[in-house]
């Protein structure tokens, strides 16, 4: 028995909020120049810099440029003191300016770029990529998640497109919305480049949202938190919001005794197999069946499952099975009949595509006007062209980026949980960018790598394995 369902993002639970006698929350007043801002929840069981976030999300000023005051004291940043501790009804003073700190010009001449020595000739040539993220504790499974968001572009234009309400912006704003105000702050960020900074503020207004990931050990630290619930909640809350953000899909990969490439783990997780009562026999039967797309997204996540349940220890461990990938994905046959049927002449036409470039290659020495005649005549497909709505069909996907995680111990003192089990390891993000390289985001600290190097994170032992692979649409016109 077959079937067909177009897939489905699942919608993760935010679990339940705790009473506010039990939260220790009060309503404050804060008052900044002619603004009062009434009613303001604060936890006291939180830091102080939970509360500046919020401040931040309404004035414009940033936590590390907030002087916070009640009754002459001043809040700082970690704890309530019995000073600063507000009661029901409270008012603080805030004071701070919400516009941009002047840049001074540098005090040094220029240097050029090969005078320097090779880490640093390293270092200001990886800064054209983007900024990396400073580790704040086992929060590295966060840090890849946003970097890979920000190699996903149409996201990232959602978000600095989503303008929220003024009455959604103000005292009461819900947790989604002030989660992608935070994400639509921190995309602003790494577009600036620069040096690596904190994502304090994105990280508490994830925490607030979403609280499993303010869980902490015995010890007290917090824990260590998977990147594809990350990923699977940011999502959610962008979709929510950025309601022209197109769904992104994630196919799972199962990993069985037999799998090694990602092409059969899909399948695998594509199966539905059931028991179902036949009235035919009179007895319950095995139903199998199969999931099949019906639709596909311009980006589409594919996660390699890469947990199992050990009976004998009760826990989770990872599956450091290598399991192969390439650069495209060719998902015909993961499609519903009538998908492929649509997606028959895109196939063609690729192939087409490929044939002349292969020839062209070949007689370029000789025949350079004739590469110039093709591409004059069409046959030089854009993977990044979108084009209106009916003139362009995908067919082909091609990896644009990676969360990828390592079994061994992480580099990092923050991310010191040793083992293989499902909660230890750290978590990378490697992206495509736009001139062909492959960067390593390993939190702050920034990697040039080609694109070979990439397929080498199949698995198989104690190194990078791929984790999450974001494949991005090749698209070619109908007409090629």
């Amino acid at each position: 028995m077959n079937c067909s369902s177009e897939a489905v993002d699942r919608t993760v639970s935010v679990g339940n909020k705790r009473p506010r006698s039990e939260m220790g929350v009060v309503k404050v007043s804060v008052k900044w120049g002619k603004e009062m801002y009434k009613d303001l929840e604060v936890d006291t069981q939180e830091q102080p810099l939970a509360f500046k976030s919020l401040l931040f999300s309404l004035s414009g000023v940033p936590p590390e440029r907030q002087k916070l005051m009640i009754k002459g004291a001043l809040v700082g940043d970690t704890e309530w003191t019995p000073k600063t501790t507000p009661k029901e009804g409270a008012t603080f003073m805030l004071m701070g300016s919400a516009e941009q700190v002047a840049v001074e010009p540098p005090k040094n001449l220029p240097q050029f770029l090969e005078d320097l020595p090779e880490a640093q000739q390293q270092h200001m040539e990886t800064r054209a990529y983007g900024a990396g993220l400073q580790n704040l504790g086992n929060t590295c499974y966060m840090n890849s998640v946003v970097q890979c968001m920000y190699a996903v572009e149409p996201l990232r234009e959602a978000l600095k497109q989503y303008t929220p309400s003024a009455a959604a912006m103000g005292p009461t704003m819900d947790p989604i919305t002030r989660l992608v105000v935070s994400a639509k702050s921190l995309m602003r960020e790494l577009e600036n480049g620069g040096e690596p900074f904190p994502p304090f503020q994105f990280l508490l207004t994830l925490r607030q949202t979403y609280p499993q990931f303010a869980q902490q050990s015995n010890e007290g630290f917090y824990s260590q938190q998977d990147a594809e619930e990350c990923w699977t909640n940011l999502m959610y809350a962008i979709r929510e919001k950025a309601k022209e953000h197109a769904t992104s899909y994630i196919l799972r990969c199962n990993i069985g005794s037999s799998t090694n490439h990602l092409h059969e783990g899909i399948l695998l997780g594509l199966r539905d197999d059931r028991e179902k009562m036949s009235e035919k026999v009179g007895r319950t039967c095995l139903w199998k069946g199969t999931s099949l797309i019906t639709r596909l997204p311009m980006y589409l996540t594919v996660q390699l499952v890469r947990f199992f349940y050990k009976v004998d220890t009760q826990n989770k461990a990872k599956v450091l099975r290598k399991v192969s990938f390439q650069h495209e994905l060719d998902v015909y046959e993961f499609c519903a009949p009538e998908l492929r049927q649509a997606l028959d002449g895109p196939r063609a036409a690729y192939k087409a595509y490929q044939d002349r470039r292969i020839q062209q290659e070949k007689d370029e020495k000789n025949a350079k006007g004739r590469a110039a005649e093709a591409a004059s005549n069409g046959s030089n497909i854009n993977n990044n062209q979108v084009g209106a709505a009916g003139s362009l069909l995908r067919r082909l996907l091609t990896l644009a980026a990676s969360a990828v995680t390592r079994s061994e111990l992480a580099h990092s003192l923050k991310d010191r949980e040793p083992g293989r089990s499902a909660d230890s390891g750290h978590y990378t993000a490697w992206t495509k960018q736009a001139d062909g390289n492959w960067v390593l985001f390993d939190d702050d600290v920034l990697h040039i790598k080609k694109g070979e190097d990439i397929l080498n994170l199949s698995g198989g032992g104690d190194w990078h394995m791929a984790y999450l692979l974001i494949y991005r649409a090749i698209t070619v016109p109908k007409r090629v």
